[in-house]
């Protein structure tokens, strides 16, 4: 895999916050329950925080919720992988990235997307006057996404059903923002991602090349810190399971939902609809049937020599409930 960064920033435990956005606090205190102290949460933009805020599911909470926000799931694994926060939702393909390169994480809970899964909500986009309408279109391109993201895995896996090599197209490793500004100026020929960033560059006029349906089950984990994992268990636990009622609670509320998400995330209010429809997701047991499930995205970037795979799959998941 051809790996040609127009702009890839080394980042510091530090950086790793700052650069993503800053840190957000929200004290959500209240009396009872057992669990008490404060949780640090990472928030992908436009996923948790918003869904949360919006159901008030943390209203009454004995502890502190302390978020970080981040454009990508790999930033997002960078800070939970130093400790710097304690839990966050990803996706399978970046957590399967992460934790095989040797990050101290496991995953905690699971979810997947409520079916059928909306077309766009992973997906590769083009430029308006491109000519590609399929991974064949764009070999010997450039296509752009985050290393070890959802959107990198789709371009192994489109390439994989193709039949070609994983160095059949140029991947160019970016941040969200860069590669929205990069596919308006040319400097690559499709971008690889999911939404937010999918709606909002549709409405924009970038159109579907190679939809994600085919090649991805949806699936997301709350992932930890090891170390959190341990001490904040019971703050984790409480947390999982006022993140399941909003999950809930989103799937009948979508205008209550994206007023909250276009205020959160600064997106337009048809585009935080846009994103609300298709972020419908349910909670799922982490249970052998999804562990096995997950070969595939281990083995995808395994074979594409983007990873190593020695830690064993299993040990990946340490369920709390």
């Amino acid at each position: 895999m051809s790996d040609t960064p127009i702009h890839h920033p080394s980042l510091t435990r530090r950086h790793a916050i700052q650069a993503a956005g800053g840190f957000l606090a929200l004290a959500a205190c209240g009396r009872g329950g057992a669990a008490s102290g404060t949780l640090r949460v990472g928030n992908q933009r436009g996923t948790t925080k918003a869904l949360m805020l919006a159901a008030g599911v943390l209203d009454g909470a004995p502890y502190r919720v302390e978020w970080s926000e981040f454009p990508a799931a790999q930033s997002l694994l960078e800070a939970l992988g130093s400790g710097a926060v304690d839990v966050g939702l990803v996706g399978d393909a970046p957590f399967q990235f992460a934790y095989q390169a040797g990050s101290p994480i496991v995953a905690v809970g699971a979810m997947a997307v409520v079916p059928p899964t909306p077309e766009g909500a992973l997906a590769i986009i083009v430029p308006r006057g491109s000519a590609a309408h399929s991974i064949r279109d764009l070999v010997g391109k450039r296509i752009a996404s985050t290393r070890g993201s959802i959107g990198h895995y789709l371009v192994l896996r489109a390439l994989q059903h193709a039949d070609l090599p994983a160095d059949a197209v140029h991947m160019v490793f970016l941040s969200p923002s860069d590669s929205q500004a990069a596919l308006q100026t040319g400097a690559i020929d499709a971008w690889a991602t999911w939404t937010p960033y999918t709606v909002a560059a549709l409405a924009q006029g970038a159109r579907i090349a190679v939809d994600g349906r085919p090649y991805s089950n949806g699936a997301g984990f709350d992932v930890a810190y090891a170390g959190a994992a341990k001490t904040k268990r019971a703050l984790i636990a409480d947390f999982l399971g006022r993140e399941t009622r909003a999950l809930a609670w989103a799937a009948s509320h979508a205008d209550d939902y994206a007023a909250v998400l276009a205020r959160e995330t600064g997106l337009p209010l048809a585009i935080a609809r846009a994103t609300a429809l298709r972020n419908g997701r349910q909670r799922v047991p982490i249970d052998a049937g999804l562990i096995t499930a997950q070969q595939q995205v281990l083995d995808t970037f395994r074979q594409a020599g983007e990873v190593k795979a020695v830690r064993p799959l299993a040990q990946a998941f340490a369920p709390i409930t």
